[in-house]
């Protein structure tokens, strides 16, 4: 399973972003796609998470800011981003727990958010 992100970018304090993931390859059904973020000198951490059933999870510090969502016919996640803070600054990672002969966890390879303040 290939997982490509793309959304990141710069963008000014009090604005918003949308961050895309889609997942592709083989014969798979999903089991939670998520996003995590590492940001520079901080261990990576998760920002949202979704479930096939559509529950979710949120990092306190996003809550209210951040929404989670997903296409099913499109294996895409998606994380609309708004009132970013320059705290938000970080390597954005899109992560697939995936039900193929066993289950299996793929991170796609990374996408920048710059919060200028």
């Amino acid at each position: 399973v290939q997982l490509q992100a793309s959304g990141g970018g710069l963008v000014q304090a009090g604005g918003s972003l949308r961050l895309s993931c889609a997942a592709s390859g083989g014969d798979f059904s999903i089991i939670a796609m998520a996003w995590y973020r590492q940001a520079p000198g901080k261990q990576r951490e998760l920002v949202a998470r979704i479930f096939s059933g559509g529950i979710t999870n949120y990092a306190d510090s996003v809550k209210g800011r951040f929404t989670i969502s997903r296409d099913e016919a499109k294996d895409t996640v998606y994380l609309q981003m708004t009132s970013l803070k320059s705290e938000d600054t970080a390597i954005y990672y899109c992560y697939a727990n995936v039900r193929q002969r066993a289950t299996n966890i793929y991170w796609g390879q990374g996408t920048e958010v710059t919060v200028s303040s």
